[in-house]
C-alpha cells in the first residue's frame, strides 16, 4: 500500500468521505500534498507536480512567497490572536479601498462564502427588500443563499437542507440583459449578485458588453448590485474585473487573492452601504443596524500576509506575468489538441485557461451545455494529467501565477499531449 493510499484509509475512518471539502475527494484515493512552492507542489510520496491550482486560484504570487511567509512569521511572534483591533487590519483595508473602484469601506471576514452571505445581507437591508435576483450556473460559495441556481440549468439547490423558504427569496435568471430586466419585474427583489468573470471563474464567459449592460439594468432597478469578485480580484487587474473594464457595481466580495492566499474574505463598497454595519449608527432599533461578527476577522497573522502580497499585487507585474503564461498555455494545448485531431475549444481570460471538448464554437451553447463533461472525459484527463506530474483547478480548467515559467509550461504541456494521446486511444476522446 502506497503512502496516500494508506493516509486515504485513515481520512476516511476519521472524515467525512475522507475530505474536508467535497471537490478535494478523488476515487479511489485522493494524493495527499506535503509541501508546495513557487508553482510546484510534492506529495507525501516524494512525486512533484506543476501546479495549476493553484490553491483553488488563492496563491497569484505562487506557494510560499518568501515575503508573505516572513511576514506571517514576524506577526506570530507578536500576536498570533488576540480578537482586538491592530493596525494591520487598517492598512489591509486601506490597500483594498486603494485598488478597487468600488471601495470606499471594507469590512473583512473569514471566508468567500462568508464574504458573499454579508453581501447579499447588506442588500437586503439597504434596499429593503428579501429577494436577490442570480444569474444561472454562478458561484457563490456553500451557503444556503448561494445553492438555488448554482448548477447551470436547474433552479434547485444543490444540497439537501436548504429550505423551500430561503430558496423562494432567489430568483434565477440567464446571463443576458433582457432576462435580468424581466426578472426584476418582481418587486421584491432587491438585490443582484454575479460573478464577474462569468459562470465558475470565465468557464461559461461574460462578455463586457453583457456585464455592462446588466449593470446598468440593475442600476435603472434600483437594485443593489453585487460582484462577485472572489476569483477576479487581484487577478484580472489590480483592481479585478471592475478596474478593467471600468463597470463599478455598489458592493464586491473578495477572498483568496485579497488574503494573500491565507484564509479569509472580504466585503467592500459604498459607505452609504457599508456604513450600514457601524455600531454608531442606528435603524428600526438595532445598532449597527446590520450585525456582522466573527471571531477571526481579519486576524493579525492574515493581515500580515496579506500586507504583504499587497505591495506585489499593487504593482500589476504578478498579473501581467501570469496572464502571459496563461496564454502560452491556452495557445499550447489548443495546438496539441488540433494535433490529436480533437474537436473543442481552449479559452480563457487573463490567468485561466479552460478547454471545452466538443463543437469548436461555444456561442449557440447553453451553460449548462459548456458545463456538461463526460465523467469519463473529466476523470481521464484529471487522472491521466496527475500520473504525468500536473494537476488542473477543477473540471478541465487551470490558472496560472506570477510563479508560472516559460519552462514549466512546455513541460507541462509535454504532459497534455501525452495525456490526449492515451486518451484518443483508449476511445475516452473521439479524433
Amino acid at each position: 500500500m502506497t503512502q496516500n493510499q494508506d493516509l486515504s484509509l485513515r481520512a476516511r475512518a476519521a472524515l467525512p468521505g475522507g475530505v474536508s471539502h467535497e471537490l478535494r475527494y478523488r476515487a479511489p484515493h485522493p494524493i495527499f500534498i506535503e509541501r508546495a512552492q513557487g508553482a510546484e507542489k510534492w506529495d507525501v510520496e516524494g512525486r512533484r507536480y506543476i501546479d495549476f491550482k493553484m490553491g483553488s486560484a488563492s496563491q497569484m504570487l505562487g506557494h510560499s512567497h518568501p515575503d508573505v511567509v516572513e511576514a506571517v512569521q514576524r506577526a506570530a511572534t507578536t500576536a498570533i490572536f488576540s480578537a482586538d483591533c491592530h493596525l494591520g487590519e487598517i492598512e489591509w483595508a486601506e490597500w483594498v479601498n486603494q485598488l478597487l473602484p468600488s471601495a470606499e469601506r471594507t469590512r473583512f471576514c473569514a471566508s468567500g462564502s462568508e464574504a458573499t452571505m454579508l453581501a447579499i445581507r447588506l442588500g437586503r437591508a439597504f434596499s429593503g427588500k428579501s429577494g436577490v435576483l442570480r444569474i444561472d450556473g454562478h458561484y457563490h460559495g456553500w451557503h444556503d443563499h448561494a445553492l438555488k441556481g448554482a448548477k447551470p440549468g436547474s433552479e434547485n439547490a444543490t444540497s439537501l437542507g436548504v429550505p423551500l423558504a430561503i430558496s423562494d427569496l432567489i430568483t434565477v435568471c440567464a446571463a443576458n440583459p433582457q432576462a435580468m430586466e424581466n426578472a426584476l419585474q418582481d418587486s421584491d427583489i432587491g438585490t443582484v449578485i454575479i460573478e464577474a468573470s462569468g459562470a465558475n471563474y470565465g468557464s461559461v464567459p461574460l462578455a463586457t458588453d453583457t456585464l455592462q449592460a446588466m449593470h446598468d439594468v440593475a442600476r435603472k432597478a434600483g437594485a443593489v448590485l453585487i460582484f462577485d469578485e472572489i476569483i477576479t480580484g487581484f487577478r484580472w487587474s489590480t483592481g479585478g474585473r471592475q478596474a478593467r473594464d471600468g463597470i463599478v457595481p455598489d458592493l464586491t466580495t473578495l477572498a483568496k487573492i485579497v488574503t494573500g492566499g491565507l484564509p479569509g474574505g472580504a466585503v467592500c463598497g459604498k459607505a452609504e452601504i457599508m456604513e450600514l454595519m457601524n455600531n454608531a449608527e442606528a435603524r428600526d432599533g438595532l445598532s449597527p443596524p446590520v450585525s456582522h461578527k466573527g471571531t477571526f476577522n481579519a486576524s493579525p497573522l492574515i493581515a500580515a500576509g496579506a500586507n504583504a502580497a499587497m505591495k506585489h499585487l499593487s504593482t500589476g507585474t504578478p498579473q501581467r506575468h501570469a496572464d502571459a503564461m496563461a496564454a502560452l498555455l491556452r495557445d499550447g494545448i489548443a495546438a496539441l489538441m488540433a494535433a490529436h485531431g480533437i474537436a473543442g475549444t481552449v479559452y480563457g481570460e487573463s490567468s485561466t485557461c479552460h478547454m471545452y471538448f466538443g463543437p469548436a464554437s461555444m456561442d449557440e451553447l447553453t451553460p449548462a451545455q459548456i458545463r456538461s463533461v463526460q465523467p469519463a472525459l473529466v476523470n481521464g484527463l484529471r487522472g491521466g494529467l496527475l500520473e504525468r506530474g500536473v494537476d488542473l483547478m477543477s473540471h478541465t480548467s487551470c490558472v496560472t501565477s506570477a510563479a508560472h515559467t516559460p519552462a514549466l509550461i512546455d513541460e507541462a504541456l509535454g504532459a497534455f499531449g501525452a495525456t490526449f494521446a492515451a486518451l484518443v486511444k483508449d476511445g475516452v476522446i473521439a479524433a
